[in-house]
């Protein structure tokens, strides 16, 4: 029987979700090189899929975090999954912008959220972490209590899983890299050459260079 792990890894695979270019690399925000990435927001676009998301995000909330008041989205990417989960869930919900409005009332949260909820932040995909951690810090300057992060994606990343002890934040997956390599290894969408590039891109993605 198939973890959830590989059954969203089969489906991202399934909706050309995650792309792979050795020889081509993408760049990140962060600048770094990549042969490989992952679009969440394909998601959005195949309501059985987007349906699947939601329903085992908020899945996971109620059996990890079952004390949660509130949702937040990170801006932009999660803010309609976490939307729909907070909708599943009959929360409040809220998003985190990656920086204040620089007109307006300059929200960096958009939404409302009373000192002291007990908020689960809901992430689209984590590469180096620090993103969702920028939000997360934003919600407990609010004078609120992060008591967990769900996320569709994580790649693994080092840096990031220190990040996310270092900030005291449980997070949670969907899926990860192993789980999406391993299915596109077993679909024939990638070869086994093709995984030892991954691989050692992985070991070390700020230095990787094609």
């Amino acid at each position: 029987m198939k973890t959830l792990e590989q059954i969203f890894a089969s489906k991202l695979l399934k909706v050309k979700a995650i792309k792979l270019q050795p020889t081509n690399p993408f760049t990140w925000a962060s600048g770094w090189k990549s042969p490989f990435y992952c679009d969440n927001r394909k998601t959005l676009s195949y309501p059985d899929l987007r349906s699947f998301v939601k329903l085992e995000t908020a899945r996971i909330i109620m059996e990890r975090f079952p004390e949660v008041e509130a949702i937040a989205g990170v801006a932009t990417g999660a803010i309609p999954q976490g939307a729909m989960v907070a909708d599943a869930l009959a929360l409040p919900f809220v998003y985190v912008r990656s920086k204040p409005k620089d007109h307006g009332l300059e929200n960096l949260i958009e939404g409302e959220l009373k000192p002291g909820m007990k908020v689960v932040v809901v992430e689209d995909l984590i590469s180096t972490g620090g993103s969702s951690l920028k939000a997360v810090e934003a919600i407990r300057l609010n004078g609120c209590e992060v008591v967990g992060m769900v996320a569709a994606y994580t790649y693994g990343f080092s840096v990031a899983e220190k990040a996310f002890k270092e900030a005291k934040v449980e997070l949670i997956t969907l899926t990860n890299y192993e789980a999406v390599v391993e299915e596109a290894l077993a679909t024939g969408y990638i070869k086994q050459s093709e995984v030892e590039l991954l691989n050692a891109w992985r070991k070390d993605p700020a230095h990787w260079n094609a």
